[in-house]
């Protein structure tokens, strides 16, 4: 009887020790297998062939948004004018790098009265506003950090303060703005004819008085 009860507590004290289930093991003594890692994505992979945006600036006028993309010697130009968004695509350079741009822009523009000019060194795109004499203080519709993007200081200047004899000649410029298109060459007007004449007309003034 004594024994009997001694076998029992030994076996007792014996559970007590054992590890408890859920605690590395399971619920009959067995250890758990540890539960595998979560999936990992995958990593987008670069594909030969993806276009990457080409080199831009830009400026803003009364009437017009200009914008350069600085590709060299560009071929299969392709420039889609949509009344809120631009799209330029080309391939640039010796070995035909692919170039794709796309932009939101930040206000309306003319489809039907924005043109772009090629040339060995860049292609110039140039954007009718839809509502003239409103100011553009970004190409974009959203506010946002291209890096591909830079503003044009160069050509940048405050219109809202020109006069209107500076307005006339920037409407001779919008003038032949719109018959430019393809690889034709535009000239600037040459607005140096009236000095001439008056200096003629000084010689021959001064040849009647000797």
């Amino acid at each position: 009887m004594v024994y009997k009860e001694a076998k029992e507590e030994k076996k007792c004290k014996k559970q007590d020790t054992s590890a408890p289930a859920g605690r590395g093991r399971s619920p009959r003594g067995r250890p758990r297998p540890p539960s595998p890692p979560p999936p990992r994505a995958p990593r987008p992979s670069p594909r030969r062939g993806d276009r990457q945006p080409a080199s831009a600036k830009w400026y803003d006028r009364r009437d017009y948004v200009f914008i350069e993309f600085c590709v060299e010697d560009s071929k299969d130009v392709n420039v889609n004018f949509e009344k809120s968004k631009l799209t330029f695509s080309c391939l640039g350079g010796s070995d035909n790098f692919k170039h794709l741009n796309e932009i939101d822009l930040f206000h309306c523009i003319d489809p039907n009265d924005s043109k772009h000019k090629r040339t060995d060194r860049s292609i110039l795109c140039c954007l009718r506003k839809g509502e003239s004499g409103q100011s553009w203080p970004r190409l974009t519709k959203e506010r946002a950090k291209l890096n591909w993007l830079s503003v044009d200081f160069n050509n940048w200047k405050d219109w809202e303060d020109d006069s209107d004899e500076d307005m006339s000649n920037f409407d001779r410029f919008s003038e032949m703005m719109n018959n430019m298109g393809g690889d034709e060459d535009v000239d600037l007007p040459e607005v140096d004819g009236a000095d001439d004449d008056s200096q003629d007309s000084d010689d021959e003034k001064m040849s009647d008085l000797e």
